[in-house]
């Protein structure tokens, strides 16, 4: 079918489903190949390229004062006649030329719409596309085609291949289905889409192939049996079939038989449209059905357009116009005289030409449901807008060599193929068209619902879209809510191997199964997962702990020894205590002084004995509270020093005690002038000095200091003072415990003098429970871990200093307030008298 034009589009359609091949003679008209089987809806693929081109000359501002033309072939569904159709589309139909003053003949074709077929699309690309002759197929999908240096020339206007298994992904991942099995057929369709299935499947991890099955060619009962009972003992609920409707048929057959109900079916394109398998008989097993679908158009115009076809409507060649002619024989069931040669159609009534369209019932004018018709008009359309660009170009702003621009009169297809790579426009169904690096169209596909009505019919609804935008990013749109699933529960079903690990566990693998087959095991403490199938637990900070339910961190707990906890507060209750009751001794003592039993005890040395204890007790509440460094630093000290003050002040009176013992003696008065008020102080301060200086060197050299400490507890952080240098620890205690041990020792020498001169036996009493206390320390110290190694020295200071309080102050304190009798120089006196 022909029609001129100033630029002329070649286009190849199955028109017929079948041809008949000759035997081969010497005469060229019996070698014609008949083509038989015509088909109607294919024959409106055809006239939807010249309706498209019909509206294209009726628009104005779409190349205005430019006619297209077309030519338009039938393959006969065979690839010889499609390939030489091509060929004579590429090389020109003309077998003559006429010679006049300026040549004339049939303009060049500049583009080609078509082919069908992937396998004829590749035999006609490799040859066409030597020329550089732009072909825009509308049905062919096979990715192969993408490849641009073997097809540079190759456009289409239907999703590849591969984007119908990556749409069917989507599909999966939307309803969360990871454990799914494969059908394929057993050709070349099937098992390249196996192939690229699971690769994409794999790569994107959105789930794994419970199974995966070849169908068979041909009758093979025993194979579908043992198919079907794959199916059945898959725990998998969701099959995708990527096979033609005639292997559905076979395998729906044995389903039946087997009565395998409860599976969610996914279809490819290849039978998502399939009417033999919408029946009330096999909607019970495929009803909910979700497939892919060629995008449906709406073209405005075209059911007028069609009614239009008449056969003296269009430019008739030599045999007359051929294909409109059998179109109304195969409609009106008639026949022209005579009939065209080379075609066998069944005879009838004479064919009038005059005949009504819309008094029968034919395929043709369906326009409900338009697929491919929809693609052809997009096909054509963009070469039309490719042709609109290059006409538009501007001299000297052109994109060809020295910035020139094409012309109609010297047009050539490569310059066509430079606009048709960078077209861009939009339907009127509001589609966007353009073509990516490989000569694709942004892919865009249906979602099919198969819907299974009350009264037993059936009905193929769309219920969504999947497409690529020109940002590479991909959309899939679904209506759920139109959705029919064939389940009691009328919900999407449920189809993984393993059921989610919620968040606070990991998934870990079963051995020999894929990977969507696993075990949820809970995250080890101080670790947490807050997502679903988390594949590896993450460590918490440093300063966090993860949650009873292992699904979030939280803070650790600290410890330390609090003002606000039990233990605290009774230590601080106690400290402050000591200190009080030094206060009160120290005023009784102060009020008390000029009477003899304060005198006769060294008043300065108590005095200041008094205030070393209160330094004592006041140095343990460094202990309590939230380390800090200047805490740190001046609780060991502050201890140290007031403890040394403390028993230099027990040691010297210990020193008096026995140096005046020895004066009462005759001869021994001389040793008297050792131990004045002056000495008792200077031995005092010299032997605070030392601990004092220990200290700063301590200090200076490797201090205390705060420390964050959590290997006590892995959920708990410890705050604590570490000691920074051991050494310098051990000498302070050292140091103490010498003197403690010196004054214990002249104690226990001095302990039988006579009472009136004698406080031995109480320095004795008081030393001998330092000792004790401090020795019993050290290893509880050592093993007391956290807040309890501060609670036991905090112990270990009110223990001693109550000791040494108690011991040299609370005999004396009873006889100051409640004897006050004793407390006579005569009592004294003759107390000691009557001893001796």
């Amino acid at each position: 079918m022909h029609k001129p034009g100033d630029v002329v589009l070649g286009g190849l359609f199955e028109v017929h489903y079948t041809s008949v091949f000759p035997e081969l003679t010497f005469t060229s008209e019996a070698n014609k190949v008949s083509c038989q089987g015509f088909d109607p809806p294919a024959f409106r693929h055809a006239m939807t390229m010249a309706f498209a081109i019909d509206e294209i000359n009726k628009n104005s501002k779409l190349l205005p004062n430019v006619t297209l033309g077309y030519s338009l072939y039938d393959n006969c569904a065979t690839l010889v006649i499609g390939f030489s159709a091509a060929l004579s589309l590429a090389s020109g139909r003309e077998e003559q030329f006429l010679l006049q003053e300026s040549c004339s003949g049939t303009p060049p074709i500049l583009g080609i719409v078509g082919d069908s077929f992937s396998t004829f699309s590749i035999a006609t690309s490799d040859v066409i596309g030597l020329f550089q002759l732009p072909i825009v197929s509308y049905f062919a999908t096979c990715s192969c085609l993408s490849d641009r240096q073997r097809f540079p020339s190759f456009f289409r206007t239907i999703p590849s291949d591969a984007f119908q298994v990556h749409a069917m992904i989507q599909i999966l991942k939307h309803f969360g289905w990871t454990w799914v099995g494969l059908l394929v057929s057993n050709d070349d369709y099937g098992l390249h889409v196996a192939r690229s299935f699971q690769s994409e499947l794999a790569q994107s991890g959105g789930g794994c192939l419970a199974f995966s099955e070849i169908l068979p060619w041909g009758e093979n009962q025993a194979e579908l049996w043992r198919i079907v009972e794959v199916m059945k003992k898959s725990t998998a609920r969701v099959v995708i079939v990527f096979a033609h409707q005639i292997h559905m048929i076979q395998l729906m057959e044995e389903v039946m038989n087997q009565n395998v109900t409860g599976l969610q079916w996914m279809a490819s394109e290849a039978w998502t449209s399939a009417a033999v398998l919408q029946t009330p008989r096999l909607m019970p097993y495929l009803g909910g059905t979700l497939g892919i679908a060629i995008r449906r158009g709406e073209i405005p115009g075209l059911r007028d357009f069609l009614l239009q076809i008449r056969p003296d409507f269009y430019y008739n060649n030599d045999n007359g116009n051929s294909m409109v002619n059998q179109f109304w024989e195969h409609t009106f069931q008639c026949r022209f005289a005579p009939p065209p040669a080379g075609w066998v159609e069944a005879g009838g009534a004479l064919c009038t030409g005059q005949e009504n369209l819309e008094t029968v019932e034919t395929e043709f004018l369906d326009v409900s449901n338009l697929r491919p018709e929809y693609n052809i008009y997009k096909a054509v359309y963009a070469l039309a807008y490719a042709l609109d660009d290059l006409l538009q170009c501007e001299p000297g702003r052109g994109p060809f060599s020295g910035h020139s621009c094409a012309a109609l009169q010297t047009l050539e297809p490569w310059q066509l193929m430079f606009y048709l790579e960078n077209v861009n426009f939009t339907t009127p169904f509001g589609d966007e068209v353009s073509f990516d690096e490989n000569g694709d169209a942004l892919p865009i596909y249906d979602i099919m619902n198969w819907l299974w009505l009350p009264d037993g019919r059936t009905k193929v609804q769309n219920v969504g879209e999947v497409k690529r935008s020109a940002s590479k990013a991909e959309e899939l749109t679904l209506d759920e809510h139109k959705i029919f699933w064939n389940f009691e529960s009328k919900q999407p079903p449920r189809s993984v191997c393993s059921e989610s690990c919620r968040p606070g566990t990991r998934t870990a693998r079963k051995k020999g199964q894929p990977v969507c087959c696993f075990d949820c095991v809970p995250c080890s403490e101080g670790k947490f997962s807050n997502e679903t199938d988390s594949m590896e637990c993450i460590s918490c900070p440093e300063d966090f702990w993860s949650s009873p339910r292992r699904d979030h961190c939280v803070p650790k707990k600290t410890e330390f020894l609090s003002y606000h906890e039990p233990l605290g507060i009774c230590l601080t209750a106690a400290s402050l205590l000591g200190t009080f009751i030094c206060v009160v001794v120290l005023g009784i003592f102060y009020c008390h002084r000029s009477t003899p039993m304060v005198r006769a005890n060294n008043s300065e040395l108590s005095f200041l004995l008094l205030v070393s204890l209160k330094l004592c007790f006041l140095c343990s509440l460094l202990f309590i509270g939230r380390p800090k460094l200047w805490t740190c630093q001046l609780r060991h000290a502050a201890f140290g020093i007031s403890f040394v003050l403390c028993v230099s002040c027990i040691l010297v009176k210990t020193m008096v005690v026995l140096a005046v013992f020895k004066a009462s003696k005759p001869g021994g008065g001389a040793n008297l002038k050792w131990f004045g008020a002056v000495q008792q102080r200077g031995t005092v301060l010299a032997l605070t000095s030392i601990q004092a200086a220990i200290c700063t060197v301590w200090l200076v050299s490797s201090s205390p200091a705060p420390h964050k400490n959590t290997y006590y507890h892995n959920d708990m952080i410890v705050y604590e003072c570490v000691v920074g240098s051991t050494i310098g620890f051990a000498v302070l205690l050292g140091y103490i415990g010498l003197l403690a041990f010196l004054s214990f020792l002249l104690a226990f020498l001095a302990r039988n003098l006579p009472d009136n001169f004698n406080e031995a036996k109480l320095i004795t009493f008081s030393m001998l429970i330092f000792c004790a206390v401090w020795v019993a320390f050290v290893p509880a110290y050592v093993n007391s871990p956290g807040k309890y190694a501060d609670a036991v020295e905090v112990f270990a200071i009110l223990a001693s200093s109550f000791g040494l309080l108690m011991a040299l102050f609370g005999p004396k304190c009873y006889i100051i307030l409640l004897r006050p009798e004793r407390n006579t120089k005569k009592a004294i006196m003759g107390r000691g008298t009557t001893k001796s």
